[in-house]
């Protein structure tokens, strides 16, 4: 490991802790040459498939450009930043469980709106308007009905319809 301050090659760890987590380490390093002292973080790096967009090229996968999709689909919603961040985790853990080298987009997006639809309804359509292509409200009714329909009867408020609207009249008097 060279050191950042003076590009020397030989530094040494004078202490190392694992992340409470277990899914790093973390390292006190000291530089033999100049004395200074810095931490590094090891983690495992595991080859994630790679993903083939719907016009055939092929990149690797990016987990900022998952996050994003998610932070898009949840913005102004009340879901944590640790709700989505585990959500994330899913995500990578269904790629990583994948045999497969590579994986369509496609499917990445189903592992998405899996835990979308866990998450927050509200975000699952969202993020179903854009990953579906939905041309018209017909088609939000139709995600909507199905999301309706898919769900227990106690966990969730009508989606559509079903509430009773109030109109107060302004100029009756109390």
């Amino acid at each position: 490991m060279h050191c950042p301050f003076c590009q020397h090659d030989d530094t040494r760890v004078i202490d190392s802790r694992v992340s409470e987590d277990g899914a790093t380490i973390r390292r006190r390093r000291e530089c033999s040459a100049c004395g200074e002292r810095f931490s590094t973080l090891e983690t495992v790096e595991l080859k994630l498939p790679a993903i083939i967009k719907d016009d055939g090229r092929r990149e690797a996968f990016d987990a900022r450009k998952l996050r994003t999709g998610f932070d898009r689909a949840l913005h102004k919603r009340p879901v944590s930043e640790e709700q989505i961040e585990a959500a994330v985790r899913a995500v990578v853990h269904q790629l990583r469980m994948t045999t497969e080298r590579e994986l369509p987009s496609r499917r990445v997006g189903e592992f998405v709106m899996n835990e979308l639809r866990k998450l927050d309804h509200v975000g699952y359509v969202r993020y179903a308007s854009v990953y579906r292509s939905f041309e018209d409200v017909a088609d939000f009714r139709e995600e909507l009905d199905r999301l309706e329909r898919d769900l227990p009867i106690d966990t969730q408020l009508p989606l559509l319809g079903g509430a009773e609207i109030v109109r107060i009249d302004k100029n009756k008097k109390r």
